[in-house]
């Protein structure tokens, strides 16, 4: 409750408690072994950020028809079909025929990216990943969330055997986003999800131009993240090509030089925003939520 009485003098200066009649609907997504209510995580964000924006409408997806399909389709569903499944829900949503804003957390960053180039109608105004993981991330779930950690073990065992193999891509959610520094060729060729959205196998033009259509790009990284390997994934950077341990900056990946997905278009706009919050993976206060990213909400 202190955080919460030491905030408001910042949302009022920020007007974030006037009228809501114009207020953007917010979408978001979970991450992995999450679910859309979960009241301890997106039905808190939920719950605070229509506090905070009286009348704004937000809805928290769900994949499947309840909340245990919802949690397990964040292991086991095919990422594109999750994806097709989402675009289907917003462009069937009356309440964001106008445009809304976007908001992911951990692997529901890089999901809702791939809405937003995959599926430009209705617009996606502005995107904020909450420790997405951009390039991918490899040599995992040092931790795993919730109660899941006999999943994540499993996990583990059948990405060390062949995370790149076409029943593992199609079958496990992890995997799609599977990024090995030691196997970039195999990488590029079979990944069915993340190759696919970060233009490694050529060109979609479609897919630049419906990202560079963002108003804003918002990356949250966490500083002391223990769980995505490497942390700069979540500022779009990877591991150079051919080993795990030196990594680049965004500004320094082929991605960036070469303009595949108009990222280097976007920051020369000042559409990129690149956030640093103390804590590991997806810890973070109440009092940085409201005075860091409420205003991207408005």
């Amino acid at each position: 409750m202190a955080a919460l009485r030491a905030a408001v003098p910042v949302l009022l200066a920020l007007g974030l408690g006037h009228a809501a009649a114009a207020a953007v609907p917010l979408v978001i997504w979970h991450g992995m072994g999450d679910s859309c209510c979960n009241p301890q995580s997106m039905g808190y964000i939920k719950k605070i950020v229509e506090n905070k924006i009286p009348g704004i409408y937000v809805l928290s997806l769900k994949i499947g028809s309840n909340l245990i399909q919802d949690m397990e389709n964040s292991f086991f569903m095919n990422v594109n079909d999750q994806v097709r499944e989402v675009c289907s829900q917003l462009g069937t949503d009356p309440r964001l025929k106008g445009g809304y804003n976007a908001m992911g957390f951990s692997q529901g960053g890089q999901f809702l990216r791939a809405v937003a180039q995959r599926c430009p109608s209705p617009p996606m105004l502005n995107l904020i990943s909450v420790g997405g993981q951009h390039q991918g991330s490899v040599y995992g779930f040092p931790r795993c969330p919730g109660e899941s950690s006999h999943v994540c073990d499993w996990i583990r065992k059948t990405l060390d055997l062949g995370a790149y193999t076409k029943a593992v891509q199609e079958h496990l959610v992890q995997a799609e986003y599977w990024h090995d520094p030691l196997k970039e060729e195999e990488y590029r060729k079979n990944s069915i999800f993340l190759a696919d959205i970060n233009q490694e196998r050529g060109i979609n033009e479609t897919y630049k131009k419906n990202l560079m259509a963002l108003k804003k790009f918002v990356m949250v990284k966490f500083l002391n993240d223990t769980m995505v390997d490497p942390p700069i994934s979540e500022w779009f950077g990877f591991y150079k090509s051919g080993q795990a341990k030196e990594t680049v900056p965004l500004r320094e990946t082929s991605l960036y030089k070469e303009d595949r997905l108009g990222l280097q278009e976007m920051d020369k706009a000042g559409k990129l925003v690149f956030l640093g919050v103390q804590g590991d993976h997806l810890h973070f206060s109440e009092e940085w939520f409201y005075t860091t990213i409420l205003p991207f909400l408005q």
